[in-house]
């Protein structure tokens, strides 16, 4: 079942999903600049997504198997593009070793393949960009 779910879109495919996320980052980005809420962020890239037609799942639950046991809800997914790219937002000072960690371990625990970091508390949007590859 898992070389189903990794096997859903092309590499080439994921990679063009993530350009498109990127840009519509960079848009909310030059609209609103650095200093909201990471919610306010959050809720307008959904919207530029959906208008290019992607799913888009916003605060998206993402339990955790502990042995036996199957924990909801611990974890919580800010956007899930595709149903395959994780999308976690930011509003911090500089991304930090744990953001990363944390992306990491969502793409673990979903299983994806890719993952973006987007903080928008910076004066130039690429500044906040950071990519994280599962090596599945």
């Amino acid at each position: 079942m898992r070389d189903i779910v990794m096997a859903a879109l092309s590499v080439a495919e994921l990679n063009r999903i993530s350009n498109l996320v990127v840009g519509s980052a960079i848009e909310v980005h030059r609209i609103l600049g650095p200093g909201l809420l990471e919610s306010v962020y959050e809720q307008c890239l959904a919207w530029e997504l959906e208008q290019q037609k992607l799913v888009v799942e916003r605060q998206v639950d993402l339990p955790l198997r502990y042995k036996d046991t199957l924990i909801q809800s611990v974890y919580r997914l800010d956007l899930l593009i595709q149903r395959e790219l994780i999308v976690e937002v930011k509003a911090v000072d500089a991304l930090q070793p744990v953001h990363t960690a944390q992306l990491l371990s969502y793409l673990k625990l979903k299983p994806a393949r890719l993952g973006l970091l987007l903080n928008f508390n910076v004066d130039v949007l690429r500044k906040g960009i950071k990519r994280v590859v599962n090596e599945l």
